[in-house]
C-alpha cells in the first residue's frame, strides 16, 4: 500500500466545530474529499446545513449538520452523540470554533473578554473532554485543535489580547492533553494558522487597511488560502501521522520567522 492509500480517510468519521464557513469549512471539505464522513458543527443552522449538502453533493460522502452552542457542556455532549449515532462512530474532532474581538485591553468590557475565552478556549476544552471519552472508550483517535500564530507572537498594530491569550492555552491544554491520552490512544495536536484569506476577512471594510499592512510584513506577500491548510487537516486526521501528538503545526507563510 502506498503512502496516497495510507493518506486516505476512507471510512473515518469526523466533526468539525465552526465548519460552516472559513477555515472549518476548508478543513471538512478536504476531510470529505479524502473519503471521510463528516458533521458540520455550527451555531447557525442554516449555514451548516448548506455546507453539508454542497460537502456531500460534491464529494459524495455522507455530511450532516449540527447545530450547537460549543460553549454549553450539555449541548457539546449531546453533539459528539449525535455525531457517533447518525455517522456511525468518531474517529477525529476538529475543534475549530472561535472569534477574535480588536479592543485595547484597557478599554475591554469583562463581558468581551469572556466571549473570547469561552468560545475560543473553554469550549475547546468541553469538545476535546467529550470527543476524548469516546475515543478512550474505542482506544483510538484523532482531535485537532485549531490555535493561531497569534499563540507565539503578539499581532500588530491591531490589539487582541484575549485572542492572544486565549490561542496560546490553546497550544498548552492540547499539549497536557495529548500526555494525558498519549497511551490511550488518542493523539492532540493543533494547527496554528497566519492570517487567512477567509471570504469574512477578504469582505471586511475594517480589515482593508490591516490587510495591506500585513502583506507588507509578510515573507510571502500575501494572505494564506483556508486551502492550504487542508493538507495538514487531513494529515492529522488520519493514520500516517500516528507518531504526531502533543505538536503544533505553524502553517504561516513563516510571518513568525522574524
Amino acid at each position: 500500500m502506498g503512502i496516497l492509500d495510507r493518506m486516505a480517510l476512507t471510512g473515518k468519521k469526523a466533526y468539525v466545530t465552526g465548519g460552516a464557513q472559513g477555515l472549518g469549512k476548508a478543513m471538512a471539505t478536504a476531510l470529505a474529499e479524502a473519503g471521510a464522513d463528516v458533521a458540520i458543527v455550527d451555531i447557525n443552522e442554516d449555514e451548516a446545513k448548506a455546507t453539508a449538502a454542497e460537502i456531500a453533493k460534491n464529494t459524495g460522502r455522507k455530511a450532516i449538520a449540527v447545530k450547537t452552542d460549543v460553549t454549553d457542556p450539555d449541548q457539546v455532549k449531546k453533539m459528539v452523540e449525535t455525531v457517533v449515532s447518525e455517522l456511525g462512530g468518531l474517529d477525529a474532532a476538529f475543534n475549530n470554533a472561535g472569534m477574535c474581538l480588536n479592543i485595547p485591553a484597557e478599554e475591554m468590557s469583562y463581558e468581551d473578554w469572556l466571549k473570547v475565552v469561552n468560545l475560543n478556549l473553554n469550549s475547546v476544552f468541553l469538545c476535546s473532554q467529550a470527543a476524548g471519552r469516546y475515543m478512550i472508550k474505542q482506544g483510538k483517535g484523532s482531535i485537532v485543535n485549531t490555535a493561531s500564530m497569534s499563540a507565539h507572537i503578539v499581532n500588530r498594530p491591531q490589539p487582541q489580547c484575549s485572542y492572544n491569550a486565549t490561542k496560546n492555552g490553546v497550544i498548552q491544554l492540547s499539549k497536557s492533553l495529548a500526555i494525558e491520552w498519549a497511551k490511550k490512544g488518542v493523539r492532540v495536536n493543533t494547527i496554528s494558522p497566519g492570517y487567512m484569506g477567509t471570504d469574512l476577512t477578504l469582505s471586511s471594510e475594517s480589515l482593508k487597511p490591516l490587510i495591506k499592512t500585513w502583506n507588507d510584513w509578510a515573507p510571502l506577500g500575501r494572505l494564506g488560502r483556508p486551502d492550504e491548510l487542508q493538507g495538514m487537516a487531513v494529515y492529522l486526521a488520519g493514520d500516517t501521522s500516528s507518531f504526531s501528538t502533543g505538536d503544533d503545526y505553524l502553517v504561516d507563510g513563516a510571518f513568525t520567522a522574524w
